[in-house]
C-alpha cells in the first residue's frame, strides 16, 4: 500500500506542474488576444477602403491590367498557407492545412501545378516530414506579425505572379488563413488574392467577426465615383502592391488572433482536465491509504486474537 500511495503523490505532484505550466500559458494567452483583437480591427478600416478603391479602378476602367485580369487556361497557382509556429493550440494548424489540402486538391484537378508559400513553422514541419516541395517559407512571427512581415511575403509572390509562366510564374495566388469569428470561433477561409476577385462579404457575420471580403456597400449607400489622374493604369501600377500586402497583413492579424483565442481555449482545457486527474488520483491515493488503514488494523486484531488464543 505504501508503493500505491508514493506512485499516486508523484503523480499528482507531476501533474500539478503540468496544471501550473498550461494555467500559465492559459492567462498569457487570454491578455494577449485582446491586443491581437485590437490590431486586427483598427487594420480593418484602412483593408475596407483601400479594396473598395481597387475593385472601383478595375471594373470602372478598361485596362487590361495583369493583376486584375484573369487568364482563360490557368496553368500554374500559388498558394499561401499560414499556420502557427508553436503548438498547443488545439486544432488551430491543423484545421489550416487541412483546408489548404482541400484547395489544393481542386486545383490540382482542374490541371494547375501548385505551388505552395509556407507561414508558420507548422507547415513548413508538415511539408518537410512527407517531403513535399515548397517556394518559400516564413516563421517566426505567427502571434505577433509585423507590417515588415507582410510586406516580405506580399512582395514574393507578387514578384513571381508578375513572371511569366513558362520562367515559373503563376496566374493565380490563394491565400488559406483563418478567419476570427469570435473567441469560440475560427474558420479556416480562402482567398483568391490575384487576379483580383469581387467577393460579397458575408452577411452572417457577428460584430466580432474579422472580415476580408469587404467589398459590399450598405444596403443604400452610394458607391463613391472615382476619376483616375494622370490614368486609370497607373493608378493600378501605384494601388495593387499596397493592395497584396495589406491583404497579406490583415490575413496576418486574423490568424494570430485566431492562434491565440484556439490557445487560450486549448490551455484552459489542459488545465480543467489537469484539475479534473488531479482530484482521481487523490481519491484513489484515499482509498489506497483508507485500505492500508484497515489492513493494518485487521493484523493488529488478528495478532491480539491470536495471542490470546495462546494464552487459553
Amino acid at each position: 500500500m505504501g508503493a500505491q500511495m508514493r506512485i499516486y503523490r508523484q503523480r499528482i505532484k507531476s501533474v500539478n506542474s503540468i496544471k501550473k505550466i498550461t494555467n500559465a500559458m492559459e492567462l498569457i494567452a487570454a491578455a494577449r488576444v485582446v491586443k491581437a483583437r485590437q490590431r486586427a480591427t483598427e487594420a480593418m478600416p484602412y483593408t475596407t477602403a483601400l479594396t473598395r478603391a481597387v475593385s472601383a479602378v478595375a471594373t470602372n476602367t478598361n485596362e487590361d491590367h495583369p493583376l486584375t485580369t484573369a487568364k482563360e487556361t490557368a496553368k500554374r497557382a500559388g498558394v499561401v498557407i499560414i499556420t502557427a509556429d508553436r503548438g498547443l493550440a488545439g486544432a488551430y494548424s491543423v484545421a489550416a492545412i487541412k483546408e489548404s489540402a482541400e484547395l489544393i486538391s481542386k486545383l490540382t484537378a482542374e490541371g494547375k501545378e501548385v505551388v505552395p508559400y509556407l507561414v508558420g513553422r507548422k507547415a513548413v514541419s508538415y511539408f518537410k516530414f512527407r517531403k513535399r516541395d515548397y517556394a518559400a517559407e516564413w516563421t517566426g512571427f505567427s502571434d505577433a506579425p509585423t507590417f515588415e512581415n507582410a510586406k516580405e511575403i506580399a512582395d514574393r509572390i507578387t514578384a513571381d505572379f508578375l513572371k511569366p509562366t513558362e520562367e515559373g510564374g503563376h496566374d493565380e495566388i490563394h491565400v488559406v488563413f483563418t478567419r476570427f469569428r469570435s473567441m469560440v470561433r475560427q474558420d479556416p477561409f480562402v482567398l483568391r488574392l490575384l487576379p483580383l476577385e469581387v467577393v460579397e462579404a458575408d452577411a452572417a457575420g457577428d460584430d466580432e467577426s474579422l472580415d476580408l471580403s469587404v467589398n459590399r456597400y450598405d444596403e443604400g449607400q452610394i458607391p463613391p465615383e472615382y476619376s483616375f489622374e494622370p490614368s486609370a493604369s497607373e493608378v493600378l501600377d501605384l494601388l495593387l502592391p499596397k493592395y497584396v500586402r495589406n491583404r497579406i497583413f490583415t490575413a496576418l492579424l486574423s490568424s494570430a488572433a485566431s492562434e491565440l483565442a484556439a490557445r487560450q481555449r486549448a490551455m484552459k482545457s489542459a488545465t480543467d482536465n489537469a484539475t479534473e486527474l488531479i482530484k482521481t488520483y487523490q481519491r484513489l491515493a484515499n482509498q489506497a491509504r483508507q485500505a492500508g488503514i484497515t489492513q493494518e488494523i485487521s493484523e493488529i486484531v488478528g495478532g491480539a486474537n491470536a495471542l490470546a488464543d495462546a494464552k487459553k
